[in-house]
C-alpha cells in the first residue's frame, strides 16, 4: 500500500524489518481463520465467503458493484454468483427502484452459513486468546484496529 519500504520508524528500524517480524504471526492468524471456515458445511472457497460477506454488508449491491469490490471481471462475478445461487446461498432479484438492474441478496441459508463461519472463527480466536494476557489481547486488538484504519485510509500505490 502506501508505506516506503526503507523508511525508518521512531525506533530506528525499517518498516520492512517490522513487517518481516509480523509475517509469522499473521500466517498463524490466517491459518486459524481458514481452518474455521473449512469446518463449515458447505465448505466454501475464500472468494465465495468474501462475496457473501460483501453482499451482506451492502444490501443494495448489484453484480457490477460486487465485481468492483472483489477486483474481478463482470463475467467472473456472474459465474461466482451462479455458484452461490445454485448452492442456495444467494439470490438475484429485480432492484425495486430500477427494474433493469439486478440486486444481490443473501438467502436465509446464506445468512446461516455466514453466521456459522463467524461463530467458528470467534471460538477459535477465543481459544487462542486463553493463552494471552489481557494486556496482550488489548494490544492486539488496538494494533489490528490501527492496521485496518491505515489499510483503509492509505490509497493503493
Amino acid at each position: 500500500m502506501g508505506c516506503a519500504e526503507g523508511s525508518e520508524n521512531d525506533r530506528g528500524e525499517t518498516r520492512e524489518a517490522a513487517a518481516r517480524r509480523v509475517v509469522d504471526a499473521v500466517e498463524s492468524l490466517v491459518a486459524c481463520w481458514l481452518a474455521a471456515a473449512e469446518e463449515t458445511a458447505p465448505r466454501l472457497p475464500d472468494r465465495q465467503l468474501l462475496a457473501l460477506r460483501t453482499v451482506r454488508r451492502s444490501p443494495e449491491l448489484n453484480l457490477t458493484g460486487l465485481a468492483e469490490h472483489l477486483g474481478i471481471g463482470l463475467p467472473t462475478a456472474s459465474r461466482l454468483c451462479d455458484r452461490l445461487e445454485a448452492a442456495g446461498l444467494l439470490e438475484r432479484t429485480v432492484q425495486p427502484r430500477n427494474r433493469r438492474e439486478v440486486q444481490l441478496m443473501l438467502t436465509a441459508y446464506g445468512r446461516r452459513v455466514l453466521a456459522d463461519v463467524t461463530d467458528r472463527r470467534v471460538r477459535r480466536l477465543a481459544a487462542v486468546f486463553e493463552g494471552m494476557t489481557t494486556a496482550q489481547r488489548t494490544a492486539l486488538e488496538h494494533g489490528l484496529f490501527a492496521f485496518r484504519q491505515a489499510n483503509t485510509d492509505t490509497p493503493d500505490t
